[in-house]
């Protein structure tokens, strides 16, 4: 066993260690060390190969503390998978390696420089993890803009604050939400109304982002003037959108031609954030999906900007992570895979990501139901 130590005097405790030490907890339940504080001093204590990555975490969000962000639960869980990836550099305290982030920018701190927040009349918006920083930077810099990764990432929601931030700025006239009515595999059958009744419903998640961003009044009086604008993607054909600030949500469940379709509108001083998740598509041949196959069509184009989030990235209750991660286990279990639709990816980390899936999956010692194995494991008798 052996103990490393370095002091934190010049740091608020809990910026960096979170109440109740939580932070603390979240790593010592992912690496087997014991760590404690003691008259500024953190110490690590452990076996050799399972305290060089904890200490090489705990120095990410020391640097992370040292520029005035309070480290959060997706900072922790950033680092926590950065260090796990790193494998051989994960004590390399200079901070060589690719970084946990997926796009290969460096050091957690680095991320966070120069990354936009946004101040509204009912919230303040910052990024919460490096890869929402690296993806708002993207939405200032670029004009065609990805983003890819499981819900509870706050793809939309940033996009739509990047958006109302660009309005407001007077950087563009108008704002354009478009959604794919898609259902999410159960039909609905006739829904009463008009049109705009009809398709409301698959709206709905866009309004609740701009009720959050702005007051209902400013979010009403926009939408009867057309500032603000809200549509199924069936409605953008023929229309040229120019300064506008347009965001496709759900792109996941589009067609080739229909991404073909959106991108195609764009006109003059316009720029578009296309959003999805690739593990939830709900077309009937998932392979056929616009968001998958885009990858591999735009992929060479350098003014198109795809930035890739990952479960260590989710906001939301601290038990989605956790069932995202269940459920790429199981598909990988089940159908070799991580999930329907994964297809050609541009993400540095997806080959490392199923490598690291598949190994946990093979160490799962329960056993599979009859319906769920693959044709060739039944053959051959299952794992019964």
């Amino acid at each position: 066993m052996i103990v490393r130590k370095f002091p934190i005097e010049h740091l608020d405790p809990i910026s960096l260690l979170g109440h109740n030490d939580s932070n603390v907890r979240q790593i010592e339940r992912e690496i087997p060390v014991r760590i404690t504080l003691r008259d500024g001093t953190l110490s690590v204590a452990g076996d050799e190969h399972e305290v060089k990555p904890a200490v090489r975490v705990l120095e990410e969000l020391v640097e992370l503390a040292e520029r005035g962000k309070v480290i959060e639960e997706a900072d922790v869980a950033t680092a926590l998978g950065q260090a796990r990836r790193d494998g051989a550099s994960a004590s390399d305290s200079n901070g060589n390696g690719n970084g946990g982030n997926g796009n290969g920018r460096g050091r957690l701190a680095e991320a966070y420089d120069g990354a936009p927040g946004y101040t509204f009349d009912r919230k303040a918006v910052r990024p919460r993890t490096p890869t929402q920083a690296l993806y708002l930077k993207a939405l200032e810099q670029s004009e065609v803009v990805f983003g890819i990764g499981p819900a509870g990432t706050g793809k939309t929601y940033l996009a739509v604050a990047a958006a109302v931030a660009a309005l407001r700025a007077k950087r563009v006239d108008r704002i354009v939400l478009v959604r794919p009515a898609v259902e999410a595999g159960e039909s609905l059958g006739f829904l009463p109304g008009d049109m705009q009744e009809k398709v409301d419903p698959y709206l709905r998640p866009m309004y609740d982002a701009l009720a959050d961003l702005m007051s209902y009044d400013k979010m009403r009086r926009f939408l009867e003037m057309g500032v603000l604008e809200i549509a199924p993607l069936a409605f953008m054909r023929g229309r040229t959108l120019s300064n506008a600030f347009v965001i496709l949500d759900e792109a996941q469940n589009t067609t080739v031609r229909q991404m073909k379709m959106f991108l195609t509108r764009l006109g003059l001083n316009s720029r578009a954030v296309i959003t999805g998740d690739l593990t939830q598509i709900d077309l009937r041949s998932p392979d056929q999906s616009g968001l998958v196959r885009i990858q591999s069509i735009l992929g060479h184009v350098s003014d198109v900007k795809f930035v890739y989030f990952h479960p260590e990235d989710v906001v939301r209750h601290r038990l989605v992570k956790e069932i995202i991660h269940a459920f790429d286990v199981y598909h990988a279990r089940v159908e070799r895979q991580l999930d329907d639709g994964v297809g050609p990816s541009l993400d540095p980390l997806a080959e490392s990501l199923q490598d690291e899936i598949a190994e946990e999956a093979s160490r799962m010692n329960a056993p599979l139901l009859p319906d769920e194995r693959s044709p060739k494991e039944g053959e051959s008798g299952g794992q019964g």
